[in-house]
């Protein structure tokens, strides 16, 4: 038998390029789902009159996306797993398009709020495909960086895409800013169709039943640690404001101008070190989150410490959700990746709700100084599922 090894002083050949268009794509995918899902929080005043409705009923528009969202991933991901990838993800993006298109001309508000449960559903779905369509586009040794390019998007629009389309709205009004939005689905069904590949769906004797993807070997911890570490982030973020004026500090928007900025920071130091070092990495950025809530708790008052505070906050969740997600994708393998990650759609959105719930809880019953200190056991939880949890988390992919 003969082998054949390189040349002495021979440098490894270079990695294959990453399919950037594809990836940069369902990026785009990913910020139009959260846009679809966000903008009406910011034309509550402009919608509400419009449809003759309160403000506090435009908010609900966004409370019936997110509940479409949490019922209709699992059941939905189930149904569709054994159809072709691509018409799936082209459907539900076309899904996005004709709800907001239907938002965009609409008079009626039950018919605004039919066509945000739609929007829902689309994305339920929709969040379940990314991470694994990234997954399979790339050898395994560069998965992490191509979720990470892909769930950039999320990153963008609550930055930049949110903050964008509420002043397009305040110039063009709210229906043209839906209607922008629904072109923009359109375009990218075509930037899809063009430059991301087609994968099949599972074979009906290679589907795993939902039960025993749950149970598979570190998706339980996965899990856990999404519950817990979105609880005591929801804490803090759904009452950013008030927690912010109890600092002594009014500049709501500020301060979330910082968080903002700063996931982009944290994503992209994320996509550098997520597939060499996922284990550390993950571990340094639920303990920053935890000295964090820890330094906000002591120390809110001192204008400076609340904006550093805000920005390391922002640059450690920033790359949480990737770091999470690739490692579930270890655990499931990218053939179950949809199965899986729809189990963490279900959760993730389980975990803003509880974790709304929760800070209101505790602004109503001890005052926004106890949000950080609500927050902090939470976040140490999850910090203990990944210290605990090597097979779940490993050091090394």
């Amino acid at each position: 038998m003969s082998t054949t090894c390189p040349a002495k002083g021979t440098a490894p050949p270079a990695p294959a390029p990453l399919p950037w268009s594809g990836l940069l794509a369902l990026s785009t995918a990913a910020f139009t789902a959260v846009l679809t899902e966000l903008l009406p929080a910011g034309l509550l005043p402009r919608m509400a009159p419009d449809l003759g409705v309160s403000e506090a009923r435009i908010g609900f528009l966004v409370t019936g996306y997110a509940l479409a969202s949490f019922a209709c991933a699992i059941p939905l991901t189930a149904l569709l797993r054994g159809l072709p990838r691509r018409p799936v993800l082209v459907g539900a993006l076309l899904g996005f398009a004709v709800s907001n298109a239907v938002v965009a001309v609409s008079s009626s508000y039950a018919l605004t709020f039919g066509a945000r449960l739609v929007a829902g559903g689309m994305g339920g779905t929709l969040w379940a495909m990314l991470a694994g369509y990234a997954a399979r586009m790339v050898p395994a040794e560069r998965r992490g960086r191509a979720i990470a390019i892909v769930l950039a998007g999320i990153t963008l629009a609550l930055a930049l895409g949110v903050p964008a389309g509420t002043a397009v709205a305040g110039t063009v009004g709210w229906r043209t800013a839906f209607g922008l939005l629904s072109v923009l689905a359109v375009l990218l069904v075509g930037w899809v169709r063009c430059r991301v590949p087609g994968f099949p769906g599972e074979t009906p004797h290679a589907r795993v039943p939902l039960a025993r993807v749950a149970a598979l070997p570190g998706i339980p911890a996965v899990l856990s640690v999404t519950l817990f570490l979105l609880v005591g982030h929801q804490v803090m973020y759904t009452y950013v404001a008030p927690f912010a004026a109890h600092a002594g500090f009014g500049r709501t928007g500020l301060v979330l101008l910082v968080f903002g900025a700063a996931t982009v920071a944290g994503i992209w130091i994320t996509g550098v070190l997520v597939d060499r070092h996922l284990r550390p990495t993950l571990v340094g950025a639920l303990a920053l989150c935890a000295a964090v809530m820890l330094a906000l708790g002591l120390a809110a008052g001192v204008p400076g410490v609340l904006l550093v505070s805000v920005a390391l906050w922002g640059v450690a969740f920033g790359g949480a959700p990737t770091l999470i997600q690739t490692a579930l994708i270890d655990a499931s393998g990218p053939e179950r990746a949809d199965v899986a990650t729809s189990l963490q759609t279900t959760v993730y959105n389980a975990g803003i709700a509880v974790g709304s719930l929760t800070g209101g809880l505790a602004l109503d019953g001890w005052g926004a100084g106890a949000l950080p200190w609500t927050a902090l056991p939470l976040v140490a939880v999850a910090l203990g599922v990944v210290t605990v949890a090597r097979k779940a988390f490993p050091a090394t992919r």
